[in-house]
């Protein structure tokens, strides 16, 4: 029997959960004995945010869970801790809007990120995820620098079993934007996912050309990109806040795609993507496995953060 998201999320956030769900224990099981009650709460407090801190829930999420935590007093346990952190984290990865806007078909995608963050797997796993729910997606090989970018999406288009349009290494990516668009809609393709070159978010340059394929993408269809995804590598953590922002600016980024997080013991990433850059997070990547692309779900989510620990 297949697992349930729960359970998948419960076996790559493993190393998280078993830090998180496990020292939150062992500080509600220690509050309290201090002679001081006054310092023996701050400790307390100190220690819970420490261990925040160290999951990579980063500092802005981690001060807003410790002064829901701080408002209700000192907890009876490891059980009320937990639940007090887990209920607001579940209020800060619920609070973005949880799906895209509708639109026209074809409806289309865009991937952006820097250099390995797994952009074309991610798009590979997400047209064969749309292809399950019923859509009928079209991939679009905007890489245009590296040939062997081309080739491997070719690959992940074969095994997804959708089209794939490309052009010669060199080409205009906004030009083969345009070119997806048009054969999208004579094919009756209702989604056109483009897989962009990978950029640091520093060259303006680079990040330029980002908005030219926005521009020429609008030409092709109305309100075009109608999403931007941003993968996001979850093992360089806080860093990657920094990328989200810079993205967010000259491309627009709608949502998030959180890749490797099989790879990291900090899967708090998440809560402080969500806390301090008012993104969602649409896709986590769990696996190089066709179907390890995941719609995310915050409550799945908070719950495999803690579940192994308890």
């Amino acid at each position: 029997m297949p697992l349930g998201l729960r359970d998948r999320l419960g076996a790559v956030l493993r190393r998280t959960a078993a830090r998180l769900g496990g020292r939150l224990e062992q500080i509600a099981g220690a509050a309290g004995h201090g002679a001081d009650a006054s310092e023996a709460a701050r400790e307390t407090a100190d220690a819970i945010e420490e261990v925040l801190l160290e999951a990579d829930v980063g500092v802005a999420a981690s001060e807003r869970i410790m002064a829901a935590v701080r408002h209700a007093g000192a907890p009876r346990g490891g059980l009320q801790l937990r639940t007090r952190v887990q209920r607001e984290m579940l209020e800060i990865l619920s609070s973005p809007p949880s799906a895209p806007p509708a639109a026209a078909a074809p409806r289309v995608v865009l991937v952006v990120g820097v250099n390995g963050t797994g952009k074309t797997t991610t798009v590979g796993k997400l047209a064969s995820l749309l292809r399950r729910e019923g859509c009928r997606p079209l991939i679009c090989a905007a890489d245009t620098f590296r040939a062997a970018a081309i080739d491997q999406l070719a690959v992940w288009a074969d095994r997804a079993g959708v089209d794939l349009v490309k052009a010669r290494p060199g080409a205009d990516p906004a030009a083969v934007v345009f070119d997806a668009v048009e054969a999208a809609r004579a094919r009756g393709r209702d989604v056109v996912l483009v897989d962009t070159a990978g950029r640091l978010h520093t060259r303006a340059d680079l990040m330029a050309e980002l908005e030219k394929i926005g521009r020429v993408a609008s030409r092709a269809v109305p309100g075009a990109p109608h999403e931007v995804l941003l993968a996001l590598d979850a093992t360089v953590g806080q860093n990657g806040l920094t990328q989200a922002r810079q993205f967010f600016d000259h491309a627009g980024v709608t949502g998030i795609v959180l890749t490797k997080i099989d790879g990291t013991a900090k899967g708090g990433i998440a809560v402080a993507i969500a806390c301090e850059l008012g993104l969602p997070i649409r896709y986590v990547g769990i696996g190089e496995a066709l179907d390890d692309l995941l719609p995310f779900a915050a409550e799945a989510y908070v719950d495999a953060l803690f579940t192994k620990a308890w």
